[in-house]
């Protein structure tokens, strides 16, 4: 009975191990401008917005801001708060009314959001900061 005990022990721990390991391997750095769209289908967002993120990562940390526009209410630009696990960055912003999952390839982010407007999808590019872009990427 011991040694059935103690074998269970040992796979215990190695399983263990690797859930911790693949909840902090951080693969991609996100700090930077990206620019992009939050695309919609109607109702208040119109036919999408555009969508600004200003990020700096420390580890797997990061914080930053996030502007929305058109912004009528002015209630979904500001701070935000997230991490990066893997090549996925979670977010919240605007006091957790606002959140999002998005996966890092390069100097290109895809995902979604979810927020008052419902859940749409996103998509960012890298960009120079002292200059926005023209469009935001299709």
């Amino acid at each position: 009975m011991w040694a059935f005990v103690a074998t269970a022990l040992v796979f215990g721990a190695g399983c263990a191990k690797q859930d911790w390991i693949d909840r902090t391997l951080v693969t991609v750095d996100v700090t930077g401008s990206w620019f992009g769209s939050v695309s919609g289908s109607g109702g208040a967002m119109g036919s999408g917005m555009n969508l600004r993120l200003e990020l700096e990562q420390k580890g797997s940390t990061v914080k930053g801001t996030i502007q929305l526009t058109p912004d009528q209410s002015n209630k979904s630009s500001g701070p935000i708060e997230g991490t990066v696990a893997g090549d996925v960055f979670r977010f919240r912003a605007g006091r957790g009314q606002m959140e999002g999952e998005l996966t890092v390839g390069g100097d290109e982010m895809n995902g979604e959001m979810t927020g008052s407007y419902g859940r749409r999808p996103v998509s960012l590019r890298r960009v120079d900061p002292s200059s926005p872009p023209a469009s935001p990427p299709r």
